[in-house]
């Protein structure tokens, strides 16, 4: 046996796996009570850094925290002016410690993209084009004038159509953890 070789004691498929679960419980719990609880985002966060820590030792550890860093530091301005609810930024900081920093830069690219189809869906069933506009300004505007939280456009405000980003996530994260088991397989 190579003295080199570390055995770890959870295979990295298994990250994958969890990761997966938890993003489906999150889509799940967004879309049927547009919420995603505490007690599904702070235990899912631990538990991608101790998976990652059993399947890569040390590196593990890093890899998680600067995967969740990057990605509560990149959902932070949306967070700010209340454009995106804090579980969503949480849960997106929990795929994070799972997948670490470069595959959370795909897993986001694929959210927003969803979310980007979604909302688009909402505009044309609802027909608020000529809104949705005005409220794209206003978020623009509030984050280039640092102008913190936006008043106009916000969770609090009820002629604003919500999108369930957490749902994005989880279709996100199942469609990639998918295709990681799938090239794994070879």
């Amino acid at each position: 046996m190579d003295p080199h070789h570390i055995s770890f004691l959870v295979n990295p498929r298994a990250v994958w796996i969890v990761a997966a679960i938890v993003g489906a419980i999150a889509g799940y719990t967004d879309y049927r009570w547009r919420r995603i609880p505490n007690w599904l985002t702070v235990p899912g966060l631990l538990l991608g850094i101790a998976l990652n820590s059993l399947a890569q030792g040390g590196y593990g550890v890093r890899y998680s925290l600067v995967g969740a860093g990057l990605g509560l530091l990149i959902l932070l301005p949306f967070v700010l002016i209340r454009s995106l609810g804090a579980g969503d930024w949480k849960l997106i900081g929990a795929l994070g410690a799972f997948v670490g920093p470069h595959n959370l830069i795909t897993v986001l690219f694929v959210t927003v993209v969803i979310a980007g189809l979604m909302a688009l869906f909402v505009v044309i069933w609802k027909r608020r084009f000529l809104q949705t506009m005005r409220n794209i300004g206003g978020m623009l505007a509030a984050m280039m004038s640092l102008h913190l939280p936006g008043r106009e456009v916000s969770l609090d405000n009820p002629e604003s159509s919500k999108i369930p980003f957490g749902v994005a996530a989880a279709i996100a994260i199942v469609l990639f953890a998918a295709a990681q088991l799938w090239n794994s397989r070879r």
